[in-house]
């Protein structure tokens, strides 16, 4: 993929945090060499967080995320706290700025902490070296700049990308599922919930992956999908559907064909399959009044007949055969007190990175809400999902427990 068309959840989030006026904004901005973030003398200046997508060679596509003070103070400084600490999900490697003439302060040392406790790679950045006598760095996660001066900035980058933990087993999409020469079958609605003139993520995603592997993708709605299907010389290795379609794309597709959604590959992709097959039973135990989430990882304009909050809702309620509560979230604003909850159902998180996409099911497991997605909800409701997991004999036996 090209810098521009690299998804930004598919790019290595790198944050810089710390305390008020250490120098975050200006350390980033040496780092980029580009003033992605307003610098000023004044506390406080950085606000939210800000993102920037860019590449950083030789790491390529990034990225870089900087975020607000973590002793800002106040009833708002405590809402910026809550946004920087929610970055902590989504980020690869992070980037601890302290200012070098005051040294580390217990804010930092809980910062450390929490990077310790969710095993993130990082680095302790002593910033205005040119302030102070500058001191040599206690260990591999130290490192002692002055942004203003650009002093061992060119160092910094390259432990930033000695940083990088390359997976030793990364989750594929599709590869270990077809081989090349393979003609597939992607189902793709266009109904007035498409964005015009493109299609989704997931859908660019797997027909990237397919053509990577030499995979033959052929693309048709819902409508034009039996047509499709006759026309092949032989039956394609698998259909994959968006899971809107599910329902009718069950019944075309002839049972000796595998079928499965966009929306149940990419929680194999980005978090554990075996999570949301689990979280799945938990629709048929809804009653009257339950609190269900409804949680998609992007924002976007609400249809009249969106899936997210109409037909899903819907699908959920005949299922149950009850009226729960239904709650909706989007984008960053996922709550960490589920405690409210009966079942969590997320979207197919194609714009988050996974680690947020785990970081989310890992809270709801420790709260002890079952969590599900989209895909493997509606397949359930339709009695298909263990149709749906066919290409997936690891988590089909969880069907039966």
């Amino acid at each position: 993929m090209s810098l521009n068309s690299t998804p930004s959840s598919e790019r290595i989030h790198i944050a810089f945090f710390g305390r008020r006026n250490a120098g975050k904004s200006s350390v980033m901005n040496a780092v980029t060499g580009q003033k992605l973030s307003v610098v000023s003398e004044v506390r406080g200046t950085t606000t939210d967080p800000v993102c920037k997508a860019m590449e950083l060679l030789p790491l390529g596509p990034v990225m870089m995320i900087d975020t607000a003070g973590i002793d800002d103070e106040g009833a708002l400084g405590e809402l910026r706290v809550e946004k920087t600490l929610a970055v902590l999900a989504k980020t690869d490697i992070a980037i601890l700025v302290v200012d070098g003439t005051e040294g580390l302060a217990d804010a930092d040392k809980k910062l450390l902490a929490e990077f310790e406790k969710r095993r993130l790679p990082y680095l302790i950045v002593y910033n205005k070296s040119d302030l102070t006598e500058a001191h040599p760095a206690a260990s591999v996660h130290e490192i002692w700049v002055s942004a203003a001066e650009g002093t061992n900035i060119t160092d910094l980058k390259e432990l930033i990308v000695r940083q990088v933990r390359p997976e030793t087993n990364p989750k594929p999409l599709i590869s270990d599922l077809v081989e090349k020469g393979d003609i597939i079958v992607l189902v793709i609605p266009i109904d007035e919930a498409a964005p015009k003139g493109r299609l989704i993520l997931p859908q660019q995603q797997v027909i990237r992956a397919a053509l990577e592997e030499g995979v033959i993708p052929i693309c048709c709605r819902e409508t034009e999908l039996a047509l499709t299907l006759d026309k092949l010389p032989s039956p394609p290795k698998m259909v994959i559907t968006d899971s809107q379609a599910f329902g009718m794309v069950a019944k075309i597709v002839p049972e000796s064909v595998p079928l499965t959604s966009f929306s149940i590959l990419f929680a194999r992709y980005k978090g554990d399959l075996e999570t949301v097959v689990r979280g799945a039973a938990a629709l048929d135990h809804l009653r009257d009044g339950d609190k269900v989430l409804i949680s998609e990882g992007c924002t976007h304009h609400r249809q009249c007949n969106d899936i997210g909050t109409v037909k899903l809702p819907k699908w959920i309620s005949v299922h149950a055969g009850c009226t729960p509560e239904y709650h909706f979230s989007s984008g960053t604003e996922f709550p960490r007190d589920l405690s409210d909850y009966a079942l969590v159902v997320h979207c197919g998180a194609c714009m988050l990175p996974p680690k947020e996409v785990q970081f989310r099911q890992l809270i709801s497991t420790e709260q002890n809400i079952p969590i599900t997605n989209y895909g493997t909800a509606i397949a359930h409701c339709h009695g298909i999902l263990r149709r749906s997991l066919s290409l997936f004999p690891e988590v089909l036996g969880l069907l039966d427990e």
